[in-house]
């Protein structure tokens, strides 16, 4: 032990500098901090000291933490307190900040205040026919405005009743009214109720649209705002009751009056204001010309609400359950809208942009459109089936252009599509009478001959309908049986571009393709061009243009446009006209069309049928009306052997019969106008030289067969009375039938 104290004490080696300052510096327990632990351990040192009886300091140190804890809970109170104050005030002032700005980026997407002024109502276009009477109405159709003084009491009160009852204590938006909406939605598990007032669907109408977005709302209710600082409450009701929408194209309640009730709004009754009122939830769905028994439901509601408002007795209610008119006007579906589409799109090109309410009067007559539509869709009502025929157009006008009827198709309600003006097909035969006519301005006559025979252009070998062959036959005989080599012949003779030049003379605006099949109608073109190109047959030969709208005014009377007359000139000499009335008469007498006709009026025109049966047509005149009908299907699928001969000609002549019934009987346009000495000469000078007979025997008079498969008579008189005489009969028979006529 000694050994080891003495080693311990060994010698220690000096040191100097820092090192032997820093060496003998040692930290004592009172040089140090105190720690968090040190509170734990000093009790525990007290407690030890305290082991010789001390008791009092153990206890009264339960009470002391006792009071400590109880001053530390209220503290913790106060504190949880404050903290909820103090973020509640900073989340409010946040929810303020926001409020503030979404009101700010709202209003940024709205209108400049100083354009938010009522807009215009938009204009109406009013329609009407040749007598007068109202035909179709176009855009909205808007009633005058009418004020609110002039209104039945029960009138405005529906519509408060029924949409904003609280109206005349809110300022725009109704808290209330959104919170009790709110509840039904929810206890109905869906929209029940709607929470706008009348000032925020007046917001909504005029200034934006109908889509169901929360910009769209919150927009609405800085708008209904504005209207409310902007307008006095009379002043908004009176704005809401004029441009509501309810149904059927009629916008206010004067105009919706009038549609449903055939009255002015100022007269309408309770049971009438209530229905009027219930329309506004859903024009569409409620209109009572679409859904009666909704629509009286519905008044059935808001009667009970305006007796709940005290605006009407239960007394009253009661019996104006079941008593609006029943003068309600069916929804427009006819075949007249075809017309109203055709105005509205050539409106702009007569008058410009339609910034206020006008009047069209147009060459339409009422009693020829009724017929037309009926002839139409009664024809394909019982024949469509047979036939495999879906749609039909039909289009008449008077020598002059002037359209007095026209059907775009068989119902407008399932198609808008107007195929008597944009539909563009092939007109197959009915475009032979412009290679005739080029024929007959180059020199030939109505008894002029060609061989109707086998011919090969190209390759293309054009045949008959029935694939027979008839040898000679005259011009007036081809035309009449609708041969289509002697078509393509002439075609070639006279060169497709001449044949072109002439229809485009005569009206057909389409592209025409100058080739060889042109003369078998390939070339599409529109019913409306085609029959206008008929036109100058009917007339003496003068140039019309297809028209609709003769005068435009606007709703005081000021005229804006007065349809000039057509300066088109003579386009067609007026013994060529003669010629060609002959030979096309020929078709209705003996030739494809013999169903066609009208009993005391002298008549002509041409049958159509395009290749596989796709078209049929058929275009024929008096001197009264030029009138074409057009059957297939939009598709451009083949028909059931359906031809010009057939349906066409049967649609044609039942309006036609109808249309000439008490008119005063015509003649078409003949040569004889010019005197007889000079067209003598002009007729014996085209005579051409008789050909030879021929050399076959003259075949029996074949069954006609439908449309264009007409087997020709035996090319004699004595055979066929009714038939043209040919060239063999040389200048004698020209001559006896000018002079007599058959």
């Amino acid at each position: 032990m000694a050994w080891g104290r003495k080693k311990s004490g060994g010698r220690k080696e000096p040191q100097f500098g820092l090192a032997a300052s820093l060496s003998e510096l040692r930290l004592g327990p009172g040089d140090r901090v105190a720690s968090g632990d040190e509170p734990k351990k000093r009790p525990s040192a007290r407690r030890k000291a305290g082991d010789s009886g001390d008791d009092a300091p153990r206890e009264r140190k339960p009470r002391a933490k006792a009071a400590s804890s109880k001053r530390k809970s209220r503290g913790r109170a106060r504190s949880g307190l404050g903290r909820l104050v103090y973020w509640g005030a900073v989340l409010g002032l946040w929810a303020v900040i926001a409020s503030v700005g979404v009101v700010i980026w709202v209003g940024a997407h709205l209108p400049a205040i100083q354009s938010l002024e009522i807009p215009k109502r938009p204009p109406t276009i009013q329609i009407t026919g040749f007598d007068g009477s109202v035909l179709a109405t176009r855009g909205e159709m808007a009633g005058a405005n009418v004020s609110l003084k002039d209104l039945p009491p029960h009138l405005p009160k529906a519509f408060i009743a029924i949409e904003d009852r609280r109206f005349y204590s809110h300022y725009g938006i109704d808290p209330f009214g959104i919170a009790r909406a709110a509840v039904a939605n929810v206890l109905h598990r869906g929209v029940s109720q709607g929470g706008s007032t009348l000032t925020q669907q007046l917001a909504k109408n005029l200034f934006l649209t109908q889509e169901r977005t929360f910009m769209r709302k919150l927009q609405e209710v800085e708008l209904a705002l504005w209207l409310e600082r902007k307008h006095s409450k009379t002043e908004i009701l009176e704005l809401y009751l004029n441009r509501v929408y309810f149904g059927s194209g009629a916008y206010g309640v004067e105009a919706a009056a009038q549609r449903y009730f055939g009255k002015p709004a100022k007269t309408v009754t309770i049971a009438e204001a209530a229905m009027l009122a219930g329309l506004v939830k859903s024009p569409s769905r409620l209109a009572p010309n679409r859904n009666p028994e909704g629509a009286e439901k519905r008044a059935q509601i808001v009667l009970a609400a305006m007796a709940d408002a005290k605006f009407i007795t239960e007394a009253q209610a009661k019996a104006s359950i079941g008593q609006p008119s029943t003068n309600v006007k069916a929804a427009g579906a006819g075949t007249i809208n075809y017309v109203a589409d055709w105005i509205g799109e050539v409106l702009d090109d007569l008058i410009g942009q339609v910034d206020q309410n006008i009047v069209v009067e147009t060459s339409i007559d009422p009693k020829l459109q009724s017929v037309a539509e009926a002839s139409i869709i009664d024809e394909l009502a019982a024949k469509s089936v047979k036939f495999n025929v879906s749609q039909g157009a039909l289009v008449a006008m008077t020598p002059d252009g002037a359209v007095r009827a026209m059907v775009g198709g068989r119902n407008y309600a399932e198609s808008q599509f107007n195929r008597a003006v944009t539909a563009k097909r092939q007109p197959g035969s009915a475009f032979k009478p412009f290679v005739y006519l080029t024929a007959i301005e180059t020199g030939l006559t109505p008894e002029t001959t060609r061989q109707d025979a086998p011919l090969d252009v190209k390759g293309w070998r054009p045949e008959n309908y029935t694939h027979e062959y008839f040898g000679a036959v005259t011009l007036t005989q081809a035309l009449a049986m609708s041969l289509n080599t002697v078509a393509v012949r002439l075609g070639l003779e006279v060169g497709a571009r001449n044949v072109v030049r002439t229809a485009h003379r005569l009206g057909i605006s389409s592209k025409l393709e100058a080739n060889a099949s042109i003369a078998l109608g390939t070339s599409e073109v529109s019913l409306n061009e085609l029959v206008g190109a008929y036109a100058p047959f009917a007339n003496g030969g003068r140039g019309s243009t297809p028209h609709v709208v003769t005068r435009i005014r606007t709703a005081d009377g000021k005229v804006l446009y007065v349809r000039p007359a057509d300066q088109l000139g003579q386009v067609i000499e007026p013994r060529h006209v003669a010629m060609m009335n002959t030979m096309m008469q020929e078709t209705l007498l003996s030739g494809t069309a013999r169903k066609a006709e009208i009993p005391g009026w002298m008549a002509a025109g041409k049958t159509g049928t395009s290749q596989d049966f796709r078209d049929a047509w058929f275009v024929g005149y008096t001197a009264n009306l030029v009138t074409g009908v057009w059957l297939g299907n939009d598709d451009n699928s083949p028909t059931k052997k359906a031809t010009g001969g057939g349906l066409p000609v049967e649609v044609w002549s039942r309006f036609m019969r109808a249309a000439h019934q008490g008119v005063p009987v015509a003649a078409l346009p003949s040569a004889r106008q010019g005197g007889f000495l000079t067209n003598l000469i002009q007729s014996a000078s085209q005579v051409s030289a008789p050909s030879a007979p021929q050399a076959q025997a003259p075949a029996p008079q074949a069954q006609m067969p439908p449309g264009n498969a007409y087997r020709p008579p035996p090319p004699t008189r004595a055979s066929n009375p009714s038939a043209r005489p040919e060239a063999a009969a040389g200048l004698d028979g020209w001559l006896v039938d000018r002079l007599f006529g058959r």
